[in-house]
């Protein structure tokens, strides 16, 4: 019972503090997400064991051109398809059966634009035609939780295959599969209500966010696994780290943030 108060808590913070950013203003929402970024940098840094406070120095750099500096369409796509070419590398070093091991350069290259790329991406997502578009990233948010939320409902109480047992042993076809359906019921409702993008795509956001959340949060699992701990860190009282809630998100946000550009320019 105290546990499941502490957890409780703890979500309850996180989220008043997320949605007090988002509806501050854009600079409230901005600096949060780096500081999670830097939060979730670190206790990657643990987790690979990683020396040095180089990635952090890279990290602001990244941050400060990508987020005050420029608009540049091309440079903004040179560091998404980067972003997105780590993301696939990482999938094959997921889906691997045989150990890897990463050298420094790798760890550094690897945490930059996987974990600080993502993160500057999901800052991007709400900023539509020079205005910040509150609901969308909201919108985002509530597709991860829903995704969530049912997977561990519906696999806790029909689950029955596993997913990935040698990674994350709860995990189930049955909740995915149902954390999936949800989501695009979900997202269909929140069509109705944000005109920034129709319900269909809206549908189709939430298929790319959910499977590519998914994955990452079977990414972090396994480098969890690989250094021997069961959180990446002790930020979130009954949650682990700050990575262990943002895993999804970081993953997904360069992808997200793709469709979104097709949606541009196919409407």
């Amino acid at each position: 019972m105290r546990e499941v108060l502490r957890r409780a808590l703890t979500g309850a913070v996180y989220i008043i503090l997320l949605l007090s950013a988002v509806f501050l203003n854009s600079d409230a929402f901005d600096f949060l997400f780096m500081t999670f970024g830097l939060a979730c940098l670190y206790e990657y840094k643990r987790l690979v064991q990683l020396k040095g406070y180089h990635i952090f120095i890279a990290y602001l750099a990244l941050w400060w051109v990508f987020i005050y500096l420029t608009n540049d369409k091309w440079l903004v796509n040179i560091l998404m398809f980067i972003t997105i070419a780590i993301d696939i590398v990482l999938l094959f070093y997921l889906f691997n059966k045989k150990e890897k091991h990463f050298n420094t350069f790798q760890k550094f290259v690897i945490g930059l634009f996987y974990i600080g790329g993502g993160c500057i991406f999901l800052t991007m997502i709400p900023y539509k035609d020079d205005a910040f578009a509150q609901l969308l990233i909201m919108g985002i948010f509530i597709l991860i939780w829903v995704n969530d939320s049912f997977a561990y409902i519906v696999g806790k109480s029909i689950g029955r295959t596993k997913l990935y047992p040698s990674i994350s042993p709860k995990k189930t076809v049955e909740g995915t599969l149902g954390g999936f359906i949800f989501a695009m019921v979900a997202a269909y409702v929140m069509g109705l209500y944000e005109p920034l993008i129709s319900p269909v795509q809206w549908m189709i956001l939430a298929g790319v966010i959910v499977i590519a959340g998914s994955l990452g949060d079977l990414l972090e699992s396994k480098l969890k696994r690989s250094a021997g701990v069961k959180d990446s860190g002790a930020i979130l009282p009954g949650h682990g780290g700050m990575f262990d809630r943002l895993d999804s998100l970081v993953f997904a946000a360069p992808f997200a943030y793709l469709t979104l550009i097709i949606f541009t320019y196919v409407s």
